[in-house]
């Protein structure tokens, strides 16, 4: 692990490989620019347009892919710089780095390219992005200023806009909203033929964790298209669905050739909670001998310890905060 206080390398080391052409850019580097010092990040900047752009994109998609990861890097200054690149290409995967940011300050600078990039690829990952200041402004978590100002441009980009990509990526991130004209925009797309504006609405439905969604979501399980059936899958994970916990132990059951279902599958048992769940989980994670489904399987069953925790909280409706307290301290002492 490379860390801010202890780098590695010197700024001109950085600098030479990002404008060797001969040779790849050292991976341990991509390291350097989580954290980078200000004075840095004015040289990068000098730098920057020098680089290749196929260096650019990559080390932008490095730092997107990385942390995922990893929630200690930090690559927002970066990122913010190249939101200025040249190209477009770049310009999205900057943002998409971005997407985990909930730094106030990057809304008007998204909000410009949701509006003016003339890019359909940027202005669609713009509106992704703004998703988390939706879900912020719901929170109370940003000005309500802000949350107004990005929900206001999200459904008019959703009115308005020509790109069909980028509406519906903007419907996708009002699904946090409870605007009220919001639940009428999902309706609406769920009812097209078109399966992609279905799946978008899935997608927000998930996001509105609105219970009301629940037999529309349902009803999508046996959709002959799989990028459907796993948006509604992931749906009612997101939503908890209860109803929805035996048409996913069947879909299991009957096994599936498409890793995505069966991962969408797995997760949102473990969100959902309930009888027979840990059980199919751990079931899973016996028989498999794959490591990255192993990971994933051990992922779900902490997620599935958070969803009981949760369900015994709720239970149990505490009526003050010192009923919780000594709750909280009774747990503790059971670990020992």
């Amino acid at each position: 692990m490379y860390s801010n206080s202890n780098k590695s390398y010197t700024f001109d080391q950085i600098k030479n490989a990002l404008l060797d052409n001969t040779a790849p850019f050292p991976a341990a580097m991509i390291y350097y620019f989580s954290d980078i010092p200000a004075e840095d990040l004015a040289q990068l900047k000098d730098v920057w347009p020098r680089v290749m752009i196929e260096r650019r994109r990559g080390l932008l998609e490095d730092m997107e892919s990385l942390s995922e990861g990893d929630t200690l890097l930090d690559f927002d200054s970066v990122a913010t710089m190249c939101l200025e690149d040249e190209d477009p290409v770049a310009r999205a995967a900057a943002i998409r780095v971005l997407w985990q940011s909930d730094r106030e300050d990057l809304v008007p600078r998204l909000l410009k390219l949701l509006q003016e990039d003339p890019e359909e690829t940027v202005r669609s990952a713009a509106a992704t992005a703004l998703g988390t200041f939706v879900e912020l402004g719901e929170l109370d978590e940003i000005k309500a200023e802000t949350y107004q100002q990005v929900v206001e441009c999200l459904i008019k980009t959703h009115l308005d806009a020509k790109d069909s990509l980028v509406c519906r990526r903007a419907l996708e991130s009002l699904g946090f909203s409870s605007h009220p004209d919001v639940q009428g925009f999902i309706r609406r797309a769920f009812e097209t033929d078109d399966e992609e504006w279905l799946q978008s609405a899935l997608f927000a439905m998930g996001r509105s964790y609105d219970q009301n969604w629940t037999e529309s979501v349902l009803q999508m399980f046996d959709h002959p298209d799989n990028m459907v059936r796993y948006e509604a899958i992931r749906a009612a994970g997101e939503l908890e669905a209860k109803p929805a916990r035996e048409l996913i132990f069947d879909i299991l059951e009957e096994g599936t050739d498409d890793d995505d279902l069966y991962y969408a599958a797995i997760w949102a048992l473990s969100k959902i909670g309930g009888e027979g769940v840990r059980e199919v989980i751990e079931a899973a994670l016996e028989d498999t001998e794959d490591m990255d489904e192993t990971l994933f399987l051990e992922e779900a069953l902490e997620n599935l310890n958070f969803t009981e925790q949760v369900g015994e909280l709720d239970l149990m409706n505490f009526d003050d905060d010192d009923d919780f307290d000594d709750w909280l301290e009774e747990d503790d002492e059971d670990e020992y």
